[in-house]
């Protein structure tokens, strides 16, 4: 048994080594191997799913001593597409081994059942043929183009948006999984489920009315748990670059004015230097100030955005300039010198 549980305390290293370059100097057999192990533990998840104490004992030692989202038992059971999917998202592995994988995936053993729609197998083979297909053709695009989350956190995202799912009915629910991941690197993961199931949603028709207005539901549960404490949404906006917070405030209107209120309160702690002739921060800023390249690079964000969040900007900005007397001349109000800087009428 202890050999067993040894064996399972394995994954986590396994994924962490296919997301990471280590992985050039993998041949096809390597490739195989690591394969063959997932196929193991997917074994072990259909052995052992039906006895309670085994299934604990298996879930507490995966959970020992990981560094990213958290792994439950249910994650062995997909292991294979969630091997698959980090070496997919991993450039550093070798043609030679890249090419079997690919092979693995669109033409797996026989006898292995076929993926449901909404499966990880679905998704990997999907992902396998798309490194097929020549890129078609972008057309100019009508705004900056929106961040796109890397590959290894896109991987991340994936990993925990399964582990979302398996325990909604659990009793803790979503918000006892993301209790327990390991900061900061967390937002940039929750970051990239967000923009991925903000895309999955706008392109399901059947999305119901609540679903596109409040995301679907792993999406919501993440908003919820980052909005219900203003410190762990003050460390999401705080790591996270401004054009990524507008492309997910476009695609979560609750976001949007919670991080515009953030900026505003960032904002309202600069001092004018009249020697230096701008803002500054604190003698001794914290996490929780920005300095004034910062404020206004994330204000022109906004006003980079969709026209909802750029006229919501626009307005704060120009309310905030009100309450500090309406001044326009450089150097009383913040707010006036943000709206001179992006030109934006007064």
């Amino acid at each position: 048994m202890e050999t067993l549980l040894w064996q399972v305390e394995q994954l986590p290293g396994l994924l962490a080594v296919s997301r990471s370059g280590q992985v050039r100097d993998w041949d096809p057999p390597t490739l195989d191997r690591a394969l063959q192990w997932g196929r193991y533990f997917q074994h072990l998840h259909g052995r052992f799913r039906a006895q309670p104490r085994l299934r604990a004992a298996l879930g507490q030692r995966l959970r020992r001593g990981q560094q990213g989202p958290p792994l439950g038992f249910g994650h062995l059971g997909r292991c294979p597409e969630l091997l698959g999917l980090a070496l997919l998202g991993n450039r550093a592995l070798p043609p030679a081994a890249c090419h079997r994988l690919l092979r693995s995936l669109l033409l797996p053993p026989s006898g292995q059942a076929t993926p449901g729609p909404c499966s990880l197998g679905l998704l990997a083979r999907r992902r396998a043929a798309a490194q097929l297909l020549p890129p078609p053709p972008s057309p100019a695009p009508a705004r900056p183009e929106e961040p796109e989350p890397e590959p290894s956190l896109r991987t991340e995202a994936q990993l925990l948006l399964s582990r979302l799912q398996e325990d909604a009915e659990e009793e803790q629910g979503p918000a006892g999984v993301l209790e327990h991941l390991p900061g900061p690197r967390v937002y940039r993961v929750l970051a990239a489920l967000l923009l991925e199931q903000a895309g999955d949603n706008a392109g399901r028709e059947g999305a119901s009315r609540a679903e596109h207005r409040e995301g679907p539901r792993p999406a919501a549960a993440v908003l919820s748990w980052l909005l219900g404490d203003p410190g762990r949404l003050s460390a999401f906006c705080r790591l996270l670059p401004g054009s990524l917070l507008v492309a997910l405030s476009a695609r979560y209107p609750q976001l949007g004015t919670p991080y515009l209120h953030l900026l505003t309160s960032w904002g309202s702690r600069l001092r004018y230097d009249p020697l230096r002739g701008q803002w500054a921060s604190s003698r001794c800023p914290s996490e929780d100030e920005l300095s004034w390249e910062e404020l206004r690079e994330r204000f022109s964000c906004f006003m980079r955005g969709p026209a909802p969040l750029r006229e919501a900007a626009l307005a704060s900005l120009k309310n905030l300039k009100l309450q500090d007397g309406d001044f326009e001349v450089c150097g009383l109000s913040v707010w006036t010198d943000l709206l001179l800087e992006m030109a934006a009428p007064l």
